[in-house]
């Protein structure tokens, strides 16, 4: 197949139930490889080794990859090394947690500048939640929930911008009991722009200048979320077989 740039966002799921898992071979056909080299990487879990370890089980042994995880918090390589797994990648799978955290470790590191030199290669970048967020301008996140769990709110935390729009992952569930759909609507009817929203079991992917909604359940969605004539509107992104024009997600 001929290759084209492509990341696919993912709203959430239980990995270790395998519960993406037709998302997951597709982001494996993606790579136009039967045995692709993915790279794991779990900033935003803070490195969680059960998360490292799921990993390696899930990619490597259920869909065949050659797993390697690029570790950042404790004892980070040296930006060579850092380099040559980042660059040596035909996936790069970033997993979910504190997406705060994560984005300023990455630009403090020059994984930032890294991930884009990947992407302009054709590897597939693709992640679940906070990995889902990264890729987009901004995204919707619960980030500050992670530091004091009593006193948080939602927070736009800003991407890596290869995605236009504001992403907000778990569209139908909550955090902490604080609902995401009603405070992510909020959020754009405060600061406009156009919302990409995605539930859990579900991804979207955009490859070259199209999209396409991958569901991994059958109610699962992708949804438009944006302003018009000043009220909020939120409208479900069909999910077609064949690949749509970005532009057209735009339209308001």
């Amino acid at each position: 197949m001929t290759k084209r740039r492509a990341i696919i966002a993912i709203g959430g799921g239980h990995l270790r139930k395998a519960s993406t898992l037709p998302i997951d071979r597709e982001i494996v056909r993606l790579s136009g490889k039967k045995h692709p080299k993915l790279l794991f990487i779990p900033t935003a879990s803070l490195d969680s080794i059960r998360y490292q370890n799921f990993a390696h089980r899930y990619f490597g042994k259920r869909l065949g990859c050659k797993v390697d995880v690029l570790l950042l918090l404790k004892n980070p390589p040296t930006p060579t090394e850092i380099k040559r797994k980042v660059l040596g990648a035909d996936i790069i799978y970033v997993g979910g947690g504190n997406t705060l955290m994560m984005m300023k470790l990455w630009r403090r590191l020059g994984v930032d500048r890294l991930l884009k030199q990947a992407w302009s290669r054709g590897t597939v970048l693709c992640g679940i939640s906070a990995g889902s967020i990264c890729w987009f301008a901004s995204g919707h996140s619960d980030s500050l929930s992670f530091y004091n769990p009593k006193r948080w709110k939602y927070i736009n935390v800003r991407g890596l911008g290869f995605l236009k729009g504001i992403h907000c992952p778990h569209f139908d569930s909550h955090t902490l009991g604080v609902p995401r759909k009603k405070h992510f609507e909020r959020m754009i009817g405060k600061i406009g722009g156009m919302g990409i929203a995605i539930e859990n079991y579900c991804a979207i992917a955009f490859i070259g200048g199209h999209y396409r909604v991958i569901p991994a359940k059958k109610n699962a969605g992708v949804y438009r979320v944006f302003k018009r004539r000043g009220k909020v509107v939120t409208e479900r992104i069909p999910k077609e077989g064949s690949l749509k024009p970005i532009a057209t997600l735009f339209i308001k």
